[in-house]
């Protein structure tokens, strides 16, 4: 079972128009789309993408006969594609993301997400395509490992991990969680008694094989235009790159370009370069919620609405 984070707060913020059309990027498990389903008119539309062949089937298994469902077996980072093909390009209400991996992707050993748990060295949101972790591992270069690892998991360690990976690789192949857990766990010199010592690796090789802050990028680049005036974009973050991302996104989007001195323009000429504004600058779970899924203790939620 998957719990999704924010659940209220994420839904409330979207301020659902019972005839609106909106948009759940990453459907996972529904939590969301049901919320906002429940809300919705027989008039009402709702789009779920997800790039998990799993999340698809149960997307189309639950509301494959819902007349207000599309289900897009697609990643969020074509959006823009996405809601051209579906024509709704400027008339979307409301769009929720969040960027959270899914409770049955890090519980299910098979998918190899987890350190925790022994399976193959996968990682990938879409089994269907593109190559595993283990895969990447088998092949890259020891410099561009530990750049990874650094960029993206945020790992002082990175340079010592990146040669155990290369070194034990010559004499066998990575092709477990654990092996690389443990292989990892030996590297460090200094442990975090709060952190296990895999945890920021395996981030950084998930965000990685999935290009989880490119398309992240992509979607938010072209969420103003798919928004209609008033819609509104709603982010659930989970670790510090994706939330700086966003913020620093939204932050452009509401602060009007610096122009030079001097140009003959009007204050309010001046103010309508502003494409959004804040709704929630920024939201956490509370006491309650993480005490019943621990996962939400890393969730920030950012609201901004199109102007």
């Amino acid at each position: 079972m998957h719990t999704s984070v924010l659940l209220k707060e994420a839904v409330e913020a979207l301020i659902i128009k019972p005839n609106g059309i909106y948009i759940d990027g990453t459907f996972g498990r529904g939590g969301h789309s049901a919320a906002i389903l429940s809300q919705l008119s027989e008039q009402g539309r709702l789009i779920v993408i997800d790039k998990d062949p799993q999340a698809i089937s149960y997307a189309e298994s639950t509301y494959g006969k819902d007349p207000r469902v599309s289900i897009v077996h697609r990643g969020f980072g074509e959006l823009k594609a996405i809601a051209d093909d579906l024509n709704i390009s400027g008339q979307v209400d409301g769009i929720l993301l969040d960027l959270g991996v899914s409770s049955p992707q890090l519980d299910e050993a098979a998918r190899g997400f987890s350190f925790m748990r022994d399976g193959p060295l996968d990682m990938r949101m879409d089994t269907s395509r593109g190559q595993s972790v283990a895969e990447f591992l088998a092949h890259a270069e020891e410099k561009e490992l530990a750049n990874i690892i650094w960029r993206y998991g945020e790992e002082k360690f990175s340079r010592k991990i990146a040669y155990a990976i290369v070194s034990t690789r010559e004499l066998q192949p990575l092709t477990t969680t654990l092996e690389l857990a443990k292989l990892i766990e030996k590297s460090i010199p200094k442990v975090d008694k709060f952190k296990h010592p895999a945890t920021r690796s395996f981030q950084a090789l998930r965000i990685y094989i999935n290009r989880e802050l490119e398309e992240l990028e992509q979607a938010l680049a072209v969420s103003h235009s798919v928004l209609k005036s008033s819609g509104r974009l709603v982010v659930i973050s989970f670790h510090s790159l994706e939330d700086r991302i966003v913020k620093q996104f939204m932050q452009a989007q509401i602060i009007p370009p610096s122009l030079p001195r001097g140009l003959p323009l009007r204050q309010s000429e001046i103010n309508s370069l502003q494409k959004m504004r804040w709704c929630i600058k920024m939201q956490r779970a509370d006491e309650n919620e993480i005490a019943q899924n621990v996962r939400s203790r890393s969730a920030i939620l950012r609201v901004a609405e199109k102007l």
